[in-house]
C-alpha cells in the first residue's frame, strides 16, 4: 500500500492526481478508483495498476 497527497482532483470530471509520498511521483486517478470521497490536500492510501497510459492509483482512501 502505497501514501501520498492529493495534488488534484476534479470532482465534476470525475479525475486528478496523486503524488507519491515516497519515489514523488505523479499518478492519474479516476472516480471508479476511489474508495473515500477525496479532496485536494488529502493524505491518501492507494494500490497502483496498469492503465491506458501508464499507472493509476486504484483503491484511494483517506489515510
Amino acid at each position: 500500500m502505497k501514501t501520498g497527497k492529493v495534488k488534484f482532483f476534479n470532482e465534476s470530471k470525475g479525475y486528478g492526481f496523486i503524488l507519491d509520498d515516497e519515489s514523488g511521483k505523479e499518478y492519474f486517478v479516476h472516480a471508479t478508483g476511489l474508495i473515500d470521497r477525496i479532496n485536494e490536500g488529502d493524505s491518501v492510501t492507494f494500490e497502483l495498476q496498469e492503465g491506458k497510459k501508464g499507472l493509476n492509483a486504484v483503491k484511494v482512501k483517506l489515510a
